[in-house]
């Protein structure tokens, strides 16, 4: 017959294996913590250290069972890809939104290689993925993203989650806003470089011997990067706003699947 000492760390070693999967899932996507410029190695110290330090608590919350099997496993990893899925929405809307200016700024052919996917990416999308990064740091949603998945494990005990159809319909609709979302973060350049085009086919159809073709381009790109100066002050805000509703989003869809319930999920971009 095994020891007390020996059942108690079994226990936390299941306890500790379902909390590193479900962390796991959220690091593997989550904004910030996904980025490639973290070391491997970093990730997974700082996953083993989060789960070490969670195992107690989440094994002693009520209804929690700290037994592993393939059921459990899987329902950990799929809160975590809960709220790494659905945060990972916000990058897809920084990268729409770079890719809507590049056009106007005609910039759509000048691409770079993206080092969160590895895939060539439009320039601006790069430099707007980058400073939304910059807003997730410096307001401290990286910490709250890591307070909200502390709470997860109350709404959802430990290896007794189960992923429900209308989680997936969720998200699903959270990634329409992505569209909505870019359009709104871009509509200062969009607006201002329409004008732009405006008044130099104003200005070629009452000077027709002026170069405007020469002209369009140059004047766009000086609107746009003035535009983008200064409408940089709002991004904070508006990332955050965007930010907070992709949690909220997670937490409703986390709750309702360790409830059972099934309506309530609404998009978290748009708005």
């Amino acid at each position: 017959m095994p020891h007390g000492n020996e059942l108690q760390w079994s226990n936390f070693l299941s306890a500790m294996t379902l909390v590193l999967v479900r962390v796991s899932g959220m690091v593997a996507f989550a904004p910030f913590f996904s980025s490639t410029a973290l070391p491997l190695r970093t990730k997974a110290v700082f996953v083993g250290a989060v789960a070490f330090l969670l195992a107690p608590l989440a094994a002693a919350l009520p209804h929690a069972h700290a037994d592993l099997s393939f059921s459990a496993l899987l329902g950990e990893l799929s809160v975590g890809l809960v709220y790494g899925l659905t945060l990972t929405l916000l990058n897809e809307m920084l990268l729409f939104a770079g890719q809507i200016a590049g056009v106007q700024f005609s910039f759509s052919m000048v691409n770079l290689l993206d080092p969160t996917s590895s895939i060539q990416t439009p320039l601006l999308g790069d430099l707007f993925q980058l400073m939304g990064t910059l807003v997730v740091i410096a307001s401290g949603l990286d910490r709250i993203l890591l307070a909200s998945m502390v709470r997860s494990f109350r709404a959802a005990p430990l290896g007794g989650y189960g992923l429900a159809p209308p989680t997936a319909l969720g998200i699903v609709h959270a990634a329409g806003g992505i569209f909505l979302a870019a359009l709104e973060l871009a509509a200062p350049v969009l607006a201002a470089t329409m004008l732009v085009e405006v008044a130099v086919a104003l200005l070629g159809k009452l000077s027709p011997q002026l170069p405007v073709m020469n002209l369009t381009v140059p004047l766009k790109t000086l609107t746009g990067f003035a535009l983008l100066a200064g409408s940089l002050a709002l991004w904070p805000r508006f990332i955050e706003a965007r930010f907070a509703g992709l949690l909220d989003l997670a937490e409703r869809m986390i709750t309702a699947s360790g409830s059972g319930a099934a309506t309530g999920l609404a998009p978290g971009l748009g708005g």
